[in-house]
């Protein structure tokens, strides 16, 4: 099957919300300007309009691991990577120095980036999409351990949405992923870089959000997705697509309800013709 991509995207800012700006979000925001840059140079009329939302500040241990330098200690983990967005980029992107809650309400987005590390956190996350979301929008999750991890790509519908045929959400596939009373009770931090590479190996965090910023890529580039997801392993080199298939679905449970659509036209077209 071929997921295309709602033609609304195509004629306006995109509104993207990245939830998480530490391990491998820190990494994903640097690639969405990428993207907001190369849309625009292929004929997108607006390109990405970026919301980061994180209430850390940037600490020793996540200098080398994390996309920040020794300067940016003491520093909003949010406010300094988008400054310095906004600065070298031309960007006019926000940060919110805020924790995601039960309470928190997205201002109606299209996509929205998980990067948290606790079932508890993506539990928040879909829940203020949820609630947030009037029409449809991408719900994209990352998450890794060690040396491996997973990206997913799905869809929140709203109420105003009748369809069915919508692309299954990490939480869809993997429920007990929000399932907080299984989160780890050792939340202690690290204390030193050597002490945080004994969790997460130097490049997983990159690797993780190079292949969910490639999967908008594609999307946005091609309107269009062959597959939703990936699990890679840098350790032994595997890298396996999610299909976009009913059976492939079925096998982690969810049951497609496949019917035609009736919420929004939809584009079969390229961001921009190859010059």
């Amino acid at each position: 099957m071929i997921h295309n991509i709602d033609s609304r995207l195509l004629t306006r800012a995109v509104k993207v919300v990245l939830v998480g700006a530490g391990g491998t979000g820190s990494h994903v925001l640097r690639r969405l300007a990428n993207i907001h840059l190369a849309m625009v140079e292929l004929g997108h009329p607006a390109g990405l309009d970026v919301i980061v939302i994180d209430p850390d500040t940037v600490s020793k241990t996540n200098v080398g691991r994390q996309n920040f330098w020794p300067s940016d200690v003491g520093q909003s983990k949010a406010e300094i990577l988008v400054n310095r967005c906004n600065m070298l980029m031309q960007t006019g992107w926000v940060a919110e120095a805020a924790k995601v809650t039960d309470d928190t309400q997205f201002s109606n987005p299209d996509i929205v980036i998980g990067c948290v590390d606790n079932r508890k956190g993506r539990a928040g996350i879909l829940k203020a999409l949820k609630r947030s979301v009037y029409s449809s929008a991408y719900y994209l999750d990352i998450g890794n351990r060690e040396h491996d991890g997973q990206v997913v790509l799905g869809e929140v519908f709203g109420a105003s949405c009748k369809r069915e045929n919508r692309l299954p959400h990490v939480a869809d596939l993997y429920p007990d992923i929000i399932d907080g009373s299984r989160d780890d009770t050792d939340d202690t931090p690290s204390c030193s870089l050597a002490e945080a590479l004994e969790k997460q190996s130097l490049f997983i965090n990159d690797t993780m959000a190079n292949a969910a910023c490639n999967l908008l890529w594609e999307l946005f580039r091609y309107g269009q997705l062959t597959h939703h997801g990936q699990f890679v392993n840098i350790r032994s080199g595997r890298v396996t697509p999610l299909a976009i298939d009913p059976e492939t679905w079925k096998r982690f449970g969810f049951e497609a309800k496949l019917k035609p659509k009736r919420c929004s036209k939809v584009a079969e077209v390229r961001v921009a013709q190859d010059r």
